[in-house]
């Protein structure tokens, strides 16, 4: 097939690759010069602005659409006046459903056809393929299913049964097999994509609060202030234990039933640096968490794992100091309890609250 792509970043980019290696023949676009010509060097055909982009394609046009979320809007308004009826749009990146909607009723009164795929597979999609959620009217995803079947990992094993073993066989499921699927009508892929990327922050704070603890496992071996401030330890005899968190990591890879690419890169990381030195700590959200949250409070189902995630990336990025004052500023107040020194620092001078001696 011959496809254009808008949007040649990480993901972009790669997908030009894969789809070049498949067959198949693209155009791409993309404000960076530098970024055409990276997927030119693929094979691909560069195109100067969008309507050459559109000028390129032959009826009926497949545009597939790989920007951030926030200027979707923007470049589909620009493609309205470029393409014809019959013609099909898709939006790959992490788009809320609710827009999907929307953008679908907007495009059909000219004709122009919607698709909305959330896709999976960020850097690494292009060696092992990309895992594709699909929304939009049926007779027109099966019209562009060559694309999606390319982009995907096409029925080949998953990557982790090299690592932990043989897979658990799973019944037939058609396409799911293969690695994309048509979930539902407009919004179902970003949909699904949505809940995918709420469960990831579950399963990565799960990680990062395992490791966590393993790292503190020594704590009986450090010296501790004997105060009212601080809560002892019941017994320091039982941890006592320097552990190797980067190679705990790794063995876990090997056989455990958490092993996962999420623990391989993991264990990548803590390889290279097992202090992970060169991050400080604050983990962005880019929205579909909220979004997931939000979806379940409206349906009314518990998601508590979902929740905590999001707000312990909130708390990452010093979202819950103002509070974390109140709390002292609370306890100042109705005990007297000053505020424990950071680790190297003084101990703080805030002084009584008024009628408190």
């Amino acid at each position: 097939m011959r496809i254009a792509m808008i949007g040649l970043g990480r993901m972009g980019a790669n997908m030009v690759r894969r789809l070049q290696q498949g067959g198949h023949e693209c155009i791409a676009y993309d404000p960076s010069a530098d970024a055409v010509k990276t997927v030119v060097g693929y094979g691909a055909r560069g195109a100067k602005s969008l309507a050459e982009l559109v000028e390129a394609l032959k009826p009926p046009r497949v545009v597939w659409v790989m920007v951030p979320a926030s200027v979707v809007d923007g470049v589909l308004k620009e493609l309205r006046a470029l393409l014809k009826s019959g013609d099909v749009i898709i939006d790959g990146g992490n788009s809320h459903y609710h827009d999907d909607i929307r953008r679908a009723d907007e495009l059909q009164p000219a004709g122009i056809h919607y698709v909305d795929v959330g896709t999976s597979g960020g850097v690494l999609g292009f060696e092992h393929g990309f895992s594709l959620m699909i929304g939009g009217e049926k007779d027109v995803v099966a019209s562009i299913e060559p694309v999606f079947a390319t982009l995907s990992p096409g029925g080949k094993p998953p990557e982790r049964a090299k690592g932990s073993g043989s897979a658990a066989p799973t019944p037939a499921q058609g396409t799911a097999g293969k690695g994309y699927l048509h979930c539902g009508p407009n919004g179902a892929g970003h949909f699904v994509k949505m809940v995918h990327n709420g469960i990831e922050y579950g399963l990565m704070a799960a990680y990062a609060e395992g490791l966590n603890l393993l790292k503190h496992a020594d704590a009986g071996l450090q010296s501790r202030e004997s105060d009212a401030e601080t809560a002892p330890l019941s017994n320091p005899r039982l941890f006592q234990y320097q552990l190797d968190v980067a190679a705990i990591s790794e063995v876990w890879r090997h056989g455990s039933i958490i092993s996962s690419r999420l623990l391989d890169l993991t264990a990548v990381a803590l390889a290279a640096s097992p202090a992970l030195e060169r991050f400080g700590g604050e983990v962005s959200d880019s929205g579909e968490g909220r979004w997931t949250v939000e979806a379940a409070i409206e349906v009314g189902v518990p998601a508590y794992v979902l929740s905590a995630a999001l707000f312990s990336r909130f708390e990452s990025r010093g979202r819950a100091e103002f509070g974390n004052k109140v709390l002292s500023a609370m306890r100042l107040g109705f005990g007297g309890h000053l505020e424990k020194p950071p680790a190297g620092g003084a101990q703080s001078q805030v002084g009584n609250l008024p009628g408190h001696q």
